[in-house]
């Protein structure tokens, strides 16, 4: 993907600026109860603050699907929004009409306007013209810095970026982009990628793209047990999509033919039930009984991949090693998280159970990049066009690229 304009390259003072921002956090009665993401956007607020824009954020939050429902409100998060800045945040029960224009028009410079959530219309997740143009009406110029929507072509995203102009990127989405992208395009290598979570069929794309790039891919969770299976081995009752065996035989067969060195289990730490996980103990991957179920890797598994990562020159991670949520399960994810923290690699992690357990061992600023994308990190992976990215500008020397071919 061609290098996108920034904030940096824009005149912002005096001027209302639409930002999308990702405020889709947790509420509990009223509280916010997560506010990463709140914060991840803060340099871009801040460095519009600072240079005299008049701001105007807007964002989703959960899935009201096109109504008004007073649990998805953002309100709260305005309320958050205004601790972690120290500065007020000004909020209106609407995210278009006659009182969401009136309010940005009264905006001074370097004040903020939080629009309510985006998703209470239908037109959103449409990307309706209409929407767009109503979304459009109150602001001058686009911003967006929610990585973790570029994903979508939703109005917000795609449809409001084609009618203001210029239409930038904010710090977070730069961020993203230099990470993810030198990762693919120019890694220091060893290139070392880390994929779990329950499913192959969910990470097909991503195996397929990332076989053309790492020198090592090493895979974990209840998607491991689909390759196990297809190197014969009996895993009991642990997970198993047996229409994908002859897919993981096809992944085997090209890592060994582009030379990857692809590293499955050795041990796993299996139970009988996942609810009721008393039982629970490691064994070695050949002898997994019929009855038995694998829910994380054994230590030794966790030693094998940690040689690999201190030995890298970039790692990505993306995916648990195992049901995290399960404080018996949790320790295969914990140690890849230890391994990848305590590596002088470039070091990026996305999707939320891996950056949950970066997080609980604080960890976090031992990393390179902590990405802020599920959907768009993978799908970023997997080497497709991101929407909400492809609508913002190319930078000026991107720009004269491309013309240059053009005319060629």
């Amino acid at each position: 993907m061609k290098p996108r304009k920034t904030i940096r390259e824009i005149e912002v003072d005096g001027r209302r600026v639409f930002v999308r921002v990702d405020f889709n956090v947790p509420v509990e009665n009223g509280e916010v109860t997560n506010d990463k993401r709140i914060r991840a956007t803060i340099p871009t607020i801040n460095y519009l603050k600072e240079h005299g824009a008049r701001i105007i954020l807007a964002s989703h939050l959960g899935r009201p699907k096109g109504e008004r429902k007073p649990e998805f409100s953002l309100a709260p998060v305005a309320k958050r929004a205004e601790e972690i800045l120290g500065t007020p945040v000004k909020f209106v029960e609407d995210c278009i009409g006659p009182e969401v224009e009136k309010a940005a028009a009264e905006l001074e410079n370097g004040e903020i306007l939080l629009l309510e959530n985006l998703r209470f219309h239908k037109g959103e997740t449409k990307n309706d013209p209409e929407f767009a143009r109503a979304l459009a009406k109150s602001a001058e110029l686009y911003v967006n810095d929610a990585f973790g929507t570029a994903h979508r072509a939703h109005a917000s995203t795609v449809g409001v970026p084609a009618l203001l102009k210029p239409a930038v990127a904010g710090f977070l989405i730069e961020a993203e982009l230099k990470y993810l992208g030198e990762a693919l395009s120019n890694p220091k290598r060893p290139f070392v990628a880390i994929l779990g979570g329950a499913k192959v069929s969910d990470k097909i794309p991503v195996i397929e793209s990332l076989l053309e790039k790492v020198d090592a891919l090493l895979i974990g969770g209840g998607m491991a047990f689909t390759f196990l299976k297809a190197q014969g081995y009996d895993v009991g009752r642990s997970l198993l999509e047996e229409d994908q065996i002859e897919m993981a035989r096809g992944f085997l067969k090209k890592a060994k033919e582009r030379r990857v060195k692809l590293l499955l289990p050795v041990d796993v730490v299996v139970a009988s039930d996942m609810k009721n996980p008393e039982d629970a103990r490691t064994v070695p991957i050949d002898t997994i009984l019929s009855d038995q179920a694998g829910y994380d890797i054994g230590v030794e598994t966790v030693h094998r991949f940690g040689d690999v990562i201190r030995e890298a020159g970039t790692v990505v991670w993306n995916g648990p090693m195992g049901v995290f949520e399960k404080e018996q399960f949790a320790s295969g994810t914990l140690g890849i998280a230890q391994a990848v923290a305590t590596s002088s690699a470039v070091s990026i992690v996305g999707g939320g159970d891996s950056v949950a357990a970066v997080s609980r061992l604080q960890l976090e600023n031992r990393l390179t990049h902590v990405s802020t994308g599920g959907g768009a990190t993978i799908e970023f992976l997997e080497g497709k066009e991101l929407p909400g990215v492809a609508a913002l500008d190319e930078a000026e020397s991107s720009a004269r690229e491309a013309a240059v071919e053009g005319a060629a």
